[in-house]
């Protein structure tokens, strides 16, 4: 009785499973929250945005408290000389430091950091982009298991029908034994097929979960993943695009950064509190002080003339790489959109080729069922049904993964 009610459980477990479905926005969901390398490049974001303001509290006067003391003994006149030590001294001093530095060079150095906030986060819009696709690609895998499972237990289902009525019509001598034999080793050869086939969706179902990052070994049903063409974006707005716009910006910002750092720099101090010797009257050494400096440069080799030239290299690298991807950009999109083309045009050849054998299978049912039908014609109608199906499904198959490279850049 406890192993009749343990079957049943599991058959009410393995029913639920298999009736539970998942969609592809469901796993594309699920791998962008756990992904670590998408939540690394956001909170490089916010770094920088802490860096930023930290840059602007830095350029705020700088206030500091400063305590110092000293003692220099003598040992029977033997000692560092007083007028070098003062023998012994304390000092206790509030100090504040106020760099006076140009609004355009302020924010010259505020836009480095927001440079690097718009790198980082076309980065993390381009590893979306990735994931996504390698995603989408293992589900349309999957499905595509998931569909030949499907084809394979209709064909089963369909043969195991024939058997029955087979065997009946051999044991009353219309089909001989050889016949009968020779469809039951079809039979069994589909069995097989369909054996492997649940095999390989459970790889590929197993696959996607590794991707997404989901814990999770039971056998859930796929979706239609419905994947549509996409409208490609200018690539003036692109992601893909933009990386280069942010590097010319970066290169401008750094040439900027440059010519700023020959300006003349200069800086307020000031203080004040107790600073004494103790060699006359120290209760009145309290006081303050005041000052500035001033820097000038005038020469530095021609150092700034080098610095201008790593830029120019860097600037025509950046333009040899924008060109060559250009070209290939516009190379892959035309491919793709044909390759999706002539896919769409074989389709509807294989449909027509299905119908044509879908009757035929119909025919030779009938005619089975009077006797009027060899068995080697059946077998032979039947593998030229499942070479039809296999390519039709490996061609829709085909044409999503295909879409789904195209919309890979839509962005």
């Amino acid at each position: 009785m406890r192993l009749f009610f343990s079957i049943v459980l599991f058959t009410f477990t393995c029913s639920v499973s298999l009736a539970q479905t998942y969609t592809l926005d469901h796993y594309l969901e699920t791998a962008k929250s756990n992904s670590p390398l998408l939540k690394d490049l956001h909170n490089q974001v916010a770094s920088n945005q802490i860096d930023s303001l930290r840059l602007r509290a830095g350029l705020k006067p700088q206030i500091n408290l400063n305590s110092g003391g000293l003692y220099a003994p003598s040992i029977d006149g033997y000692a560092y000389a007083g007028a070098i030590t003062n023998v012994h001294t304390f000092n206790a001093l509030m100090s504040a430091n106020q760099a006076i530095i140009s609004k355009k060079n302020v924010n010259a150095q505020i836009e480095t950091i927001n440079l690097l906030s718009q790198s980082v986060g076309n980065s993390a819009k381009i590893s979306e982009q990735d994931l996504k696709k390698a995603v989408t690609a293992q589900y349309i895998t999957a499905y595509g298991s998931l569909q030949q499972v499907k084809f394979s237990q209709e064909v089963v289902d369909l043969l195991t029908k024939e058997e029955d009525l087979l065997k009946k019509l051999t044991r009353n001598n219309v089909y001989r034994q050889s016949d009968y034999l020779t469809f039951l080793v079809t039979l069994k050869q589909q069995q097989l097929q369909l054996s492997q086939s649940r095999l390989q969706y459970k790889n590929d179902y197993s696959t996607l979960n590794y991707l997404a990052g989901i814990a999770d070994t039971s056998m859930i049903e796929l979706q239609d993943p419905d994947i549509q063409r996409a409208v490609l974006p200018d690539i003036s707005n692109s992601i893909f695009f933009k990386q280069y716009k942010l590097d010319s910006l970066k290169l401008i910002n750094s040439r900027q950064l440059i010519d700023f750092s020959y300006k003349p720099k200069v800086n307020i101090l000031a203080d004040g509190g107790y600073n004494s010797d103790f060699m006359g009257q120290a209760y009145k050494n309290f006081g303050v002080s005041a000052g500035f400096s001033f820097t000038m440069p005038i020469y530095d080799g021609g150092q700034r003339k080098m610095q201008y030239r790593k830029l120019s290299l860097e600037e025509e690298t950046r333009k040899s790489y924008k060109a060559f991807f250009n070209t290939q950009y516009y190379q892959q999109i035309a491919q793709l959109k044909q390759q999706i083309s002539e896919n769409e045009n074989l389709l509807a050849q294989i449909d027509e080729q299905i119908k044509y054998s879908e009757s035929l299978i119909k025919v030779d049912n009938q005619l089975l069922q009077t006797g009027d039908l060899r068995i080697a014609d059946l077998i032979l109608a039947v593998n030229n049904y499942l070479t039809i199906k296999n390519l039709r499904t490996t061609t829709t198959i085909n044409k999503m993964q295909l879409i789904n490279q195209l919309n890979y850049w839509n962005k």
